[in-house]
């Protein structure tokens, strides 16, 4: 099945290659700092086993935090006859469906694959969503785990999470000494490079989420043929979203860039730090690509 045909591809293959540029910055800092490269290989395998673990569990995971409860189709026949409809379309086998009882408005994708995967929508998105809604919304979710995106994601925040980790080793070694050659490192520059490595770390993260909902939106709204629905069903979720947020808990926050919309409070997340491109961003291009002038 063709997926995306735009740039944003590439523009994540740039972002983990800069993810990926920072980690041997940072692991030469260390290297430096105490003369041993064992560390770079310790912070390594760390992030392996944190992205392997993240990988395998992501389904689970972001079930939990949902409070999520798997459906049959007696109990949710719209969403199983499009959800069938389209992993027919795609030539996919059809994920598990789950609803979370919540009234913010949302829906999410998970799954290692194609073949371990689960769609959950809350009981508040199928509330205000018309039929024709709800299949751009459950497309959009359906090409997240066709693109592989809960790998991408997966290893992105691992990476990360090892960028933060060295930093702190960083900031320890440059206020208590890690070189018995002073002149080793600058140890203002190690404290630097502590402070701004996991900092950019989290941006470029952010950056690779904010890429994927572009895809998911533009590959999603093809298969469904209709990106008029999709640009309809985010500006009813950006209000929804804003009526009735969820809690900003660490638990959610881990699962809220698997979200088609971002679920907390403007204030509570601001533009730099979300995991979602601004709506209306989002929606222009929608109307791009079905031709749709504004008057």
């Amino acid at each position: 099945m063709r997926t995306h045909s735009h740039f944003n591809g590439l523009k994540t293959a740039g972002l983990f290659a800069a993810i990926f540029a920072l980690l041997l910055l940072v692991g030469g800092m260390i290297a430096g700092a105490t003369g041993n490269s064992a560390f770079i290989w310790l912070f390594a395998l760390i992030g392996l086993a944190t992205t392997a673990y993240g990988y395998w569990n992501s389904d689970k995971l972001a079930i939990r935090a949902m409070h999520a409860y798997p459906v049959t189709e007696a109990q949710a026949p719209a969403m199983y006859r499009i959800v069938r409809e389209l992993s027919m379309t795609a030539g996919k086998p059809m994920p598990r469906l789950y609803i979370s009882p919540t009234q913010t408005p949302n829906a999410f994708a998970t799954g290692r694959n194609p073949e371990h995967a689960a769609v959950c929508c809350t009981e508040g998105i199928l509330r205000i969503l018309d039929e024709r809604e709800l299949r751009a919304v459950l497309g959009h979710e359906l090409m997240h785990v066709y693109n592989r995106d809960i790998l991408t994601g997966s290893v992105a925040a691992a990476i990360a999470g090892v960028i933060s980790s060295i930093g702190q080793f960083l900031a320890f070694g440059a206020l208590f000494g890690g070189s018995d050659e002073e002149d080793r490192v600058n140890p203002l520059a190690m404290i630097a490079m502590a402070l701004l490595a996991p900092f950019a770390a989290m941006v470029i993260q952010l950056a690779i989420s904010r890429t994927r909902e572009f895809d998911a939106d533009e590959d999603g709204a093809r298969l469904t043929g209709d990106p008029l629905a999709l640009a309809s069903a985010l500006r009813k979720l950006e209000l929804g979203t804003r009526a009735a947020p969820l809690p900003a808990t660490p638990q959610l926050q881990n699962a809220s860039h698997l979200m088609i919309a971002n679920p907390f409070r403007p204030q509570d997340v601001s533009a730099l730090f979300s995991t979602h491109p601004p709506m209306a961003e989002r929606i222009a291009r929608l109307e791009a690509m079905a031709g749709y002038r504004r008057a």
